[in-house]
């Protein structure tokens, strides 16, 4: 135990007990210590020196954010008060007069969709996913076999969507989606049920888009925002009068007005080019796609003259030319000099042959060094030769008729060949002309008496064209209309 003396104000000692605990002798420093910090910062006017009231001092040492959470009960508390009694303002007693915020309207929840989507996968049929639904197998039958277009539903397509309205169980509607525009709406009627097809527009955005070729021509569609099936359909305008393998130049320049087609706001497919200008080698190409009253659609120059020729350039796509036209050439294999009447176009065994024109098989067999050979006959004066091949369309024989861009035959080295190849002739009244170099006729033009409908239609979309001068695509309008038609195919 330890005992200390200490001297009162009279001058008489007084003695005192002191435990020797550490704790204790550590509280009182740390009080000591406080005692002196709270002296200092009164002096220096840190806190106020003034006394507080009991009441007040009680206040300050309430944790703040009780304080705060009693503030807002307080102005809750008011608010419904002040509104009752048509004031605007909320008196507090620490902060004053404060403008009260009227309450926001409670947002309704909201309406839940009452369709069910169902997604078809592979392996689903409509009996699975009625099942799935809860709904009976009496039920399955009466949709089925509603009517004939209800019998659509037996060939369910992975990826296509059905919807259905169940109420309480029961059903009252199905609708299948069966293609971007087309829907089959099957619904109660009475005791069983009934179907219709349901229409839904797509909206089309006509977008331009403009780009000059450095490398090749679908990098500089791709720098145009066009995808590779848009740059595939301008291949097919321009196959007649530009051969994209041979032709093509660095400078080179296109612009393309062309749309895109949207189903709630997200695009679904590519639609046609509408006018587009190629310029190749300092050599302008303008076109319009225009449909005149009759319902023909096709692409046209701008003085209304078919793009479609009667003749395509090229009948293989090919990976280079081995031979061109020539009078004095070299044979490869019997070694003398005779005449090339034709050019080579050097591809893989099997690639298609297509057709260059309308026209009937006039030949198809074995001819000499050309080896399994078809020549067609294209009206009075022009035929063409296609030499080497390794097999024929099986459905053709002498005497059938065939179409432009129809595949006839596939590639090969029958005959004298020192490598797979197509030989290709065109002849004019029975005279060989250069394939790469012969001037094309024409097909039909705009009929003389659609013309000025043409001329009015084809200022419009070609003075929009005449205004694209970005590289990047531009959209330019967006308006909702029936299901565009199906661009031209394209020959290529």
């Amino acid at each position: 135990m330890t005992y200390r003396v200490y001297i009162k104000n009279d001058y008489k000692p007084v003695v005192r007990y002191v435990p020797d605990q550490p704790w204790y002798r550590r509280t009182t420093g740390r009080l000591a210590l406080w005692g002196g910090v709270i002296t200092a910062a009164t002096l220096y006017g840190i806190i106020p020196s003034q006394p507080q009231s009991a009441e007040t001092a009680a206040t300050a040492v309430v944790p703040a954010a009780t304080a705060a959470a009693d503030d807002a009960a307080v102005v809750a508390k008011a608010a419904p008060a002040a509104a009752a009694s048509g004031s605007s303002t909320v008196e507090t007693a620490e902060t004053g007069p404060a403008t009260a915020t009227p309450a926001a309207a409670a947002a309704p929840p909201p309406t839940p969709d009452p369709w069910q989507t169902v997604t078809v996968s592979r392996g689903d049929n409509l009996s699975v996913i009625f099942d799935r639904l809860g709904l009976s197998p009496a039920v399955l039958y009466q949709v089925v076999s509603a009517d004939k277009q209800t019998h659509a539903l037996h060939n369910l397509t992975p990826g296509r969507q059905l919807h259905f309205l169940i109420d309480d169980g029961r059903l009252e509607k199905v609708k299948y989606d069966k293609n971007l525009v087309t829907s089959l709406l099957v619904k109660r009627d009475g005791d069983g049920f009934s179907s219709k097809l349901v229409k839904t527009p797509l909206k089309a955005r006509t977008v331009e888009g403009n780009a000059t070729i450095h490398d090749s021509l679908f990098l500089a569609g791709q720098e145009a925002g066009m995808s590779d099936n848009l740059i595939m359909q301008l291949v097919g305008i321009y196959g007649w009068d530009i051969d994209f393998a041979l032709d093509i130049r660095k400078g080179d320049h296109f612009k393309v007005l062309y749309q895109e087609q949207y189903k709630d706001g997200v695009k679904v497919r590519d639609g046609p080019i509408l006018a587009a200008e190629f310029v190749n080698q300092g050599h302008s190409y303008r076109t319009v796609r225009y449909t005149d009253p009759d319902g023909k659609t096709d692409y046209y120059s701008d003085q209304g003259v078919s793009m479609r020729k009667a003749f395509l350039r090229t009948p293989v796509k090919f990976t280079r030319i081995s031979s061109r036209f020539s009078l004095h050439r070299h044979h490869p294999i019997l070694g003398i000099t005779r005449p090339h009447e034709g050019v080579d176009y050097a591809a893989p065994t099997g690639t298609p042959i297509k057709a260059t024109g309308d026209g009937v098989v006039a030949w198809l067999g074995r001819k000499g060094g050309y080896g399994r050979t078809i020549i067609l006959k294209h009206g009075g004066k022009y035929s063409t030769l296609y030499g080497h091949m390794s097999a024929y369309n099986r459905h053709l024989h002498t005497g059938s008729r065939v179409k432009q861009g129809q595949v006839i035959g596939y590639v090969g080295m029958s005959g004298l060949a020192t490598g797979p190849h197509l030989h290709y002739e065109f002849r004019v009244n029975g005279v060989h002309r250069n394939p790469l170099t012969v001037k094309l006729p024409k097909a039909q033009s705009v009929p003389a008496k659609y013309m000025s409908d043409f001329k009015l239609k084809s200022t419009t979309l070609l003075a929009q064209l005449d205004q694209s001068q970005q590289h990047n695509a531009t959209v330019v309008a967006m308006r909702e209309e029936e299901p565009a038609q199906q661009a031209l195919p394209v020959n290529y």
